[in-house]
């Protein structure tokens, strides 16, 4: 077996945890009675608006509906699908819940987006007994299920390569049972039902080359052998390749960085032109950015607006501030200058509007600091210029509309501004937040 599949203590034992049809099974799980009874289902947007498909359900792309699409196409395919916004705030939580119950398991997972884990149980046997890797998947995939509701897929083998192939032979939409590992020894006979296309980073322009080569199929490259492969492609390429098609893959899972960013951004059913209409939008945003933001228990440094316009140019202007900002006020009124500097450079219709925070500082850690070192910061938090950008006022303020939005609802106490429906620009797609 090559080198770069083992670990000290043998082959390893990597899996893909892979939610299934995430977005849609979560959409159904917050509204039971409306999605939830929907069997042609997608999420990403209303019908009319300018959004594309998050996700389908399963009987919806039997009719051709696939993510990115936009949600007027999809609609044409399949005109008696239910649309529905993306529930991001539950998806969010369902993701870190997900997360949780996986790190009961392997001693190192990586998320490798909202609804993919890699998870590294090399060197777990003696804990696990000794158990074929499958069987402790399939009790990961059952732990799963009975803390969320909701089911993963999972891809086992000794390598992440081998964990994303197996995954989708997994998939119970295609009459599997929810777990497929590959056996160490049989990685390369496994992969050589495959195309060249279908390897991860195998892309087009790769494909085609090779397909000009006369190497369209993963077993056609294992044949040729690395010489060959060396030849065609040269050294670091060719040497890839090679490994690639006999399931060698290096990468290790390792656990990602914290968050960097939080953001909100919103794409308008038709191009707005108002700067007063555009700031009321930029108030909205900065509501929901910020309630995430202390939802996570953290303050931010650094201010990003983003516009982008009906020809799809996108702009952005950034502000880092000396001291870390939490509240929806601090928030607008750094994003208001921000926004009103963009709109003097260029005064074209925006047809999308964000507010990104970043530059992270948590709670916890600032406060254990205070206790060790008995120093105070100032209770304001002023920018350069001496404004005073977040008092203990407005601090106090943020604390008492938490209490009140979290129980009556987010919508249950608005900033003034946002109270005039009249003037609501209609329909909007909320777009992933970071």
């Amino acid at each position: 077996m090559p080198a770069s599949t083992l670990s000290p203590a043998g082959p390893r034992r990597i899996l893909l945890a892979d939610a299934d049809a995430f977005f849609v099974a979560v959409a159904r799980q917050e509204d039971p009675d409306g999605a939830g009874r929907a069997p042609l289902l997608i999420v990403g947007g209303r019908p009319g608006s300018r959004g594309v498909v998050c996700s389908a359900s399963y009987e919806c792309r039997a009719y051709g509906v696939r993510s990115a699409m936009p949600i007027a196409r999809a609609l044409q395919l399949c005109p008696d699908a239910l649309c529905v916004p993306v529930p991001r705030g539950a998806c969010s939580r369902r993701s870190r819940d997900i997360a949780a119950v996986l790190h009961q398991f392997a001693p190192v997972v990586q998320a490798s987006s909202i609804d993919e884990w890699y998870l590294d149980l090399s060197g777990t046997e003696a804990l696990y007994h000794h158990e074929p890797l499958a069987v402790t998947a399939a009790r990961i995939r059952a732990a799963v299920f009975e803390a969320t509701g909701l089911s993963v897929s999972i891809g086992g083998g000794t390598s992440r390569l081998l964990a994303k192939m197996a995954v989708e032979d997994a998939k119970p939409s295609r009459g599997a049972s929810g777990v497929h590992c590959v056996t160490p020894g049989e990685e390369a006979a496994y992969l050589a039902r495959f195309r060249l296309a279908d390897l991860p980073m195998v892309g087009p322009r790769l494909a085609e080359r090779l397909e000009r080569l006369g190497l369209v199929t993963v077993a056609e490259a294992q044949s040729a052998g690395e010489a060959r492969l060396v030849r065609a492609l040269g050294d670091r390429a060719g040497a890839w390749l090679h490994a690639r098609v006999h399931g060698v893959d290096p990468s290790v899972v390792e656990p990602r960085d914290g968050q960097k960013s939080v953001s909100r951004e919103d794409t308008f059913a038709k191009d707005l032109d108002d700067d007063a209409l555009l700031e009321r939008e930029l108030l909205r945003l900065a509501v929901r950015v910020s309630a995430d933001l202390r939802g996570q228990s953290l303050e931010a440094r650094t201010v990003t607006v983003k516009l982008k316009d009906r020809h799809f140019r996108s702009r952005t202007a950034q502000r880092s501030l000396p001291l870390p900002i939490t509240t929806e006020q601090a928030v607008f009124r750094v994003a208001r200058a921000l926004f009103r500097k963009l709109r003097r450079g260029n005064r074209a219709p925006v047809r999308l509007l964000g507010i990104g925070l970043s530059h992270f500082e948590g709670k916890d850690a600032e406060a254990a600091q205070l206790g060790l070192f008995d120093i105070a910061l100032p209770a304001a938090r002023p920018d350069e210029q001496g404004e005073e950008l977040e008092g203990d006022r407005d601090r106090a303020l943020t604390r008492a509309l938490d209490q009140i939005r979290a129980r009556y609802g987010a919508s249950s106490i608005l900033p003034a501004g946002l109270v005039d429906r009249t003037r609501d620009p209609g329909p909007r797609v909320e777009e992933d937040p970071s």
